[in-house]
């Protein structure tokens, strides 16, 4: 067996005892090894930071994301376990009764999927009792808005004054000649026909390309929820992509949240070049597209080919929205210079929260100006370099 050297054994020993070892005089981390013993010190040593199910430990599924970063695939599987005990899920999903105790919570959802491949089988049924739980909760609270807001934008993007019979809006139509009411025939002539145009088709597509890696973990939840909103609206075709490293599309999971939200493999890389590639691939009609793509921009592929690919988008006539985080935890964390150059291609970059995805939604299938909308729900976006 090849020996060692002194530099790395103290290394090994310091990434072994915590902190204890920093405070003992143990050589300083950096890079790789500085995440590292973040990862263990959260999971391993701060176990008030890991002792709750849900608000509690908004960060769990980052740590079990991280994990997968820095460390191979059976020492994850170990560590995987250990969660499991350590924020008591274990005992929450052998104990069904406990789950009338744990109020609705994205956190306790996103930990539970960061787990799903190390949870026992016996108890994978009453995991997804949870995350249905959370998820009803979520559709209850903001699919009809969503839905509401996306149809009413819709009616006004599209109406026609020419529409086919099944396209009339009979109630619009009414209202436009009550002038013509005929008294004796108790009968309105319908002068003027209002409609919608094509209905028979789609009238926007919707891509909601999604950051799967750790630090997204709600954002992810988030937008599965709104994404199987958005498919069950005739007038939208909705594709819902998520990537690390690899891109994965869940758009036959959109009828099902629950499977949708399964589907997911939090952690990992992040490759937003590659995905953008994809969504490239699988918009058939740019200008009748938005591209909505959500990540810190922490890009761990190709960033120039990124920035190409989202300029060959946006000439395309495809609108693209970037999102930073989807979620209600606050300021995020994201890539300043990457929103930057985005910014600079007509991407507009900023952090939006769920009780606002509706409106955004709705202003950018009106192709309002984001920046102003913005403006108005007080949201600061990314500044293209030099301005």
């Amino acid at each position: 067996m090849a020996s060692i050297s002194e530099e790395e054994r103290l290394r090994r020993w310091r990434l072994a005892l915590g902190a204890d070892a920093a405070e003992q005089g143990a050589p300083a981390l950096t890079g790789a090894d500085l995440g590292m013993d973040r990862t263990l010190e959260a999971l391993y040593q701060q176990r008030e930071r890991s002792g709750g199910l849900g608000k509690s430990s908004p960060s769990v599924a980052r740590w079990l994301g991280d994990i997968r970063a820095y460390f191979p695939t059976q020492a994850v599987r170990v560590m995987q376990q250990d969660a499991l005990e350590r924020l008591h899920l274990t005992r929450m999903l052998l104990e069904p009764e406990l789950l009338a105790q744990v109020e609705p919570d994205v956190h306790l959802v996103a930990s539970l999927l960061s787990l799903s491949g190390a949870i026992p089988d016996e108890t994978k049924e009453t995991a997804r009792q949870v995350v249905r739980r959370v998820v009803e909760e979520l559709e209850r609270k903001l699919g009809a808005r969503l839905t509401q807001a996306v149809r009413g934008s819709l009616n006004r993007a599209a109406r026609t004054r020419r529409p086919r019979i099944s396209e009339i809006d009979w109630d619009r139509t009414i209202r436009a000649n009550l002038k013509n009411y005929l008294p004796d025939r108790r009968t309105i002539i319908a002068e003027k026909l209002v409609g919608y145009a094509h209905r028979r088709s789609s009238l926007r597509d919707i891509v909601l390309c999604v950051d799967q890696s750790g630090s997204m973990a709600t954002s992810v939840i988030y937008s599965g929820v709104f994404a199987a909103v958005l498919a069950t609206i005739r007038a939208i075709d909705t594709r819902m992509i998520v990537f690390d490293t690899a891109v994965a599309d869940l758009t036959e999971d959109l009828h099902d949240p629950i499977d949708l939200l399964f589907g997911v493999q939090l952690g990992g890389g992040t490759d937003i070049n590659r995905a953008l590639t994809y969504c490239q691939q699988v918009i058939t009609r740019p200008t009748q597209t938005i591209l909505t793509l959500i990540t810190d921009l922490y890009e761990g592929g190709d960033s120039s080919g990124l920035l190409r690919r989202a300029a060959e988008l946006v000439a395309s006539g495809v609108q693209v929205i970037c999102l930073l985080a989807l979620s209600d935890d606050g300021a995020p964390s994201y890539h300043a210079e990457m929103a930057s150059a985005l910014a600079g291609l007509g991407v507009p970059c900023f952090a939006c929260t769920p009780d606002l995805f509706p409106d955004l939604m709705a202003a950018a299938i009106q192709r309002r100006d984001l920046a102003q909308w913005a403006a108005q729900n007080e949201i600061t976006l990314a500044r293209a370099t030099g301005e």
